[in-house]
């Protein structure tokens, strides 16, 4: 380990270098935008509480089912309409699914920490409000559901 890798080691994580991988059935990667905001990245389990007859002073808590969030994408508009033809590949083939990985990147551009979802499904595409007055950047809105989040090291763990 270097010792600017061993400084940087004790610090939390800071969250404004990430980038976005899509991949649809497994082939290259589709995506080629930056993004400016990534949300959603959540599961929640369900807990189910058993009380036993006569014994008010003990409770069962028992794993149930578990949920994933939404992710929620918003990026400036580039010249690709990659999104808009993976929301409407989607739409004539409703088996077609995609695979995401958010990757948390460090100040040298290393990679921190990866998420993988896998089976996403875009869910809403969001087109840049128009104004001539304001001059703000184009920006988009993707939601996409997904079937699963896993957490990997970059060791691949």
């Amino acid at each position: 380990m270097s010792s600017s890798e061993s400084e940087l080691s004790g610090y939390p994580f800071t969250a404004f270098r990430f980038s976005i991988e899509l991949t649809v059935d497994g082939g290259a990667p589709f995506c080629n935008a930056s993004f400016a905001e990534c949300d959603g990245l959540e599961m929640n389990q369900e807990v189910k509480t058993i009380r036993e007859g006569g014994n008010n002073g003990v409770q069962v808590r028992l794993a149930g089912a578990t949920t994933y969030g939404t992710m929620t994408l918003k990026r400036g508009l580039t010249a690709s309409f990659d999104l808009w033809d993976w929301f409407e590949q989607s739409i004539s083939d409703t088996s077609v699914r995609a695979d995401a990985a958010v990757v948390l990147l460090a100040p040298d551009s290393t990679e921190r920490v990866r998420w993988v979802l896998h089976g996403c499904l875009p869910m809403k595409l969001k087109a840049p409000p128009l104004n001539a007055k304001d001059g703000m950047v184009a920006v988009e809105e993707l939601q996409v559901a997904y079937q699963s989040l896993k957490l990997q090291s970059p060791g691949g763990g």
